[in-house]
């Protein structure tokens, strides 16, 4: 994405993420589909939170006019990642499992859409053009990694959903 600026990098990872919440919701009833697709959504959503944290939430932490945003998405990513791992302890598709998997999603397209509507206008208010492409550029960098990273995690030996 040439001349991409941190926003529209980080939306176009949100609309990746919609994408396979579509998928998942479409591969319910396929339990082998269902649970790849969450696979890929887990290192997905893993690593672009964890390289977003590390470009666009480290600047903006840095800054007192935007440090409350950025506490509070990292407060946000917590919870999501609470959920993950809370996924992982439950029976992959269980009737438990879809119950919290639905929360996570609520959640989770609550706090992109809460980023996209709110923090990211109030955050290109305070970032120049250049930092915003700097920040892309920074993020492109650093997601590749965090996916090895986030991959890696992923195949840890499980203990109650194997």
């Amino acid at each position: 994405m040439a001349n991409a600026n941190i926003f529209d990098r980080l939306k176009e990872d949100h609309d990746a993420h919609r994408q396979l919440f579509d998928k998942m919701a479409d591969a319910k009833d396929d339990h082998d589909r269902l649970e790849k697709l969450f696979d890929q959504f887990k290192v997905e959503v893993t690593a672009h939170a964890a390289a977003e944290e590390e470009t666009l939430y480290a600047t903006m932490l840095a800054r007192p006019d935007l440090r409350e945003d950025a506490q509070h998405s990292v407060s946000e990513h917590k919870e999501i990642d609470d959920y993950l791992e809370e996924l992982d302890e439950l029976e992959f598709n269980s009737e438990e499992w879809r119950q919290t998997f639905d929360q996570l999603k609520k959640r989770y397209l609550h706090h992109i859409e809460e980023e996209e509507e709110e923090m990211f206008p109030n955050a290109a208010e305070e970032l120049t053009a250049e930092e915003e492409t700097r920040l892309a550029e920074i993020f492109a960098k650093r997601k590749p990694a965090e996916l090895k990273r986030a991959e890696a995690a992923d195949r840890r030996p499980c203990i109650a959903r194997c």
